[in-house]
């Protein structure tokens, strides 16, 4: 009988994410069909152990336009959809998903945040980065004992709070760190 492989799915309005977690899979097959019938299946392991996924996605999807990659930790597919709209959730089925499918927080992005934040596609708008006063190398000052001199200056003799509440070794705690630094 085969498993279920760990499963993670993340969306924006155009595609959806799925990552099959399975580490060393051999004899991967991937079969995506324009209705939304998705489905898995591979082998994992010293015993070959099979691993099978069957899902009918929420709604139709491109199947020319989708792409997969298999890892040495896990399968990405990246499924574009047919229509550029918000999924409810990833399966047509409604109710409790199964208990191998969870949501990729990692790659999670809220419907209304997709618009406002381009950062996860990397579409900084156009946005000149030449004026934020950030300089090369030469600009930076590499002078090394610029870091000498700030431990040199710190005061050496530094009131001791005796131990009690966490507030007082708090304190005493950042101050060694910022004499050490």
């Amino acid at each position: 009988m085969s498993r279920h492989p760990s499963t993670k799915w993340a969306q924006r309005t155009d595609k959806v994410f799925i990552t099959i977690e399975l580490p060393d899979a051999k004899d991967v097959k991937l079969n995506l069909q324009p209705d939304g019938q998705f489905s898995f299946s591979a082998k994992s392991g010293a015993d070959n152990v099979p691993y099978e996924l069957d899902l009918e996605l929420y709604d139709k999807v491109k199947v020319d336009e989708s792409k997969a990659a298999v890892g040495l930790r896990n399968i990405c597919y990246i499924v574009v959809k047919e229509e550029k709209k918000w999924w409810p959730r990833l399966l047509k089925q409604s109710g409790r998903s199964p208990v191998f499918l969870k949501v990729d927080w990692d790659k999670w992005v809220d419907e209304d945040e997709e618009m406002d934040n381009k950062f996860g596609d990397m579409d900084f708008g156009g946005m000149d980065f030449s004026n934020l006063g950030m300089g090369g190398p030469d600009e930076m000052g590499d002078d090394e004992d610029d870091d000498d001199d700030a431990v040199e200056s710190a005061p050496k003799d530094e009131e001791k709070i005796e131990a009690g509440s966490g507030e007082e070794s708090k304190v005493e705690t950042l101050a060694t760190s910022e004499a050490k630094a």
